[in-house]
């Protein structure tokens, strides 16, 4: 009787995990998701929300051809992008991202927020402070940086859309933040954010029928309560969030799923972190998040830039009324 060579086989399994992961890492799935409201009107039963996040400068195709494909095969009335676009904050590699939404139809509502990898939105002159260049650039190409909140009218419906970081400090910081001018480069920034936090006051004042926040980074539940606690920030009436950041674990393995995600608010900063935490939907204290698993991955770990057994996908969000 032959003995069996397990070399051979290990081998072969190898062989086979590696062209998994080029055929993976390069196909895109679309994850549809249903988030019921109760009380919604007819208007907005069906608003339907596109969300992209964490490309990491990958190319789908060339000129992001396959991934422009597969957004355009759908109908939405808002397309988010929740950050990640590059790959590092210093990174000069527009044109994937730049490819992606200079070929996408429907921009008639596009936003997006930055991400721990894109660069900062702003830079100090000698005059003052001036947006990025890749701030300028994506909005000339459609694509609104979002830094408050904005109306988006549905009929006779109304939609917030805000950004979260920004949405949730208080009155009360606001009145700390104008006394805390303590360098001289500091006046042009400080006076930018005062705007932005006081523009969000009307979110106390007038009511949208869905407030949506964006974000990059998901709202763990020890961070919602740590909010909760400070009356310097306030949590809001949010239907949704919507986040990234995760990248589902970027490694995951069958039937376990992600043995690690970003995350300094988990236990063990994320190594082994709750899985009904790292992607798709969830609920905590009667406010919804959705965390898309996204399009790229990281290099944390040299050498492993890929994602293991975690298809990149983008992600449609219905709203529908509860029955």
């Amino acid at each position: 009787m032959k003995r069996v060579n397990w070399k051979v086989i290990f081998f072969i399994i190898i062989a086979f995990i590696i062209i998994y992961i080029i055929v993976d890492n390069n196909r895109i799935k679309i994850v549809e998701e249903q988030i019921e409201i109760e009380g919604l009107s007819d208007s907005l039963d069906g608003f339907t929300i596109l969300q992209v996040t964490d490309l990491h400068e990958k190319e789908f195709g060339h000129n992001q051809k396959s991934l422009i494909k597969k957004i355009n095969s759908k109908n939405y009335d808002v397309i988010v992008f929740t950050g990640d676009m590059l790959d590092d904050m210093e990174s000069l590699n527009y044109e994937p991202f730049f490819d992606l939404i200079e070929g996408i139809k429907n921009m008639e509502y596009a936003f997006f927020v930055p991400g721990n990898t894109d660069p900062l939105p702003y830079l100090f002159k000698e005059k003052g402070i001036e947006r990025h260049e890749f701030i300028e650039e994506m909005e000339k190409r459609g694509v609104q940086f979002l830094e408050t909140n904005t109306a988006v009218n549905v009929n006779q419906a109304v939609v917030r859309i805000v950004y979260f970081e920004n949405s949730i400090i208080s009155e009360k910081r606001i009145e700390a933040y104008k006394e805390s001018v303590v360098n001289e480069n500091y006046p042009p920034l400080v006076r930018l954010k005062m705007k932005h936090y006081e523009e969000n006051l009307v979110l106390d004042q007038e009511e949208a029928e869905l407030l949506i926040a964006l974000n990059h980074y998901p709202v763990a539940d020890l961070r919602i309560d740590s909010i909760e606690k400070d009356s310097y920030y306030q949590m809001r009436d949010y239907d949704l969030i919507l986040a990234g950041h995760y990248h589902g674990g970027q490694y995951r393995v069958p039937f376990l799923g992600a043995f690690f995600v970003p995350e300094a608010y988990f236990k063990r900063n994320g190594l082994f972190p709750p899985q009904n935490r790292v992607k798709g939907l969830w609920e905590y204290k009667g406010i919804k998040q959705y965390i898309s698993a996204g399009l790229g991955s990281s290099d944390t770990i040299p050498f492993m830039k890929f994602r293991l057994f975690n298809t990149p996908e983008i992600n449609v969000i219905t709203f529908v009324s509860k029955q």
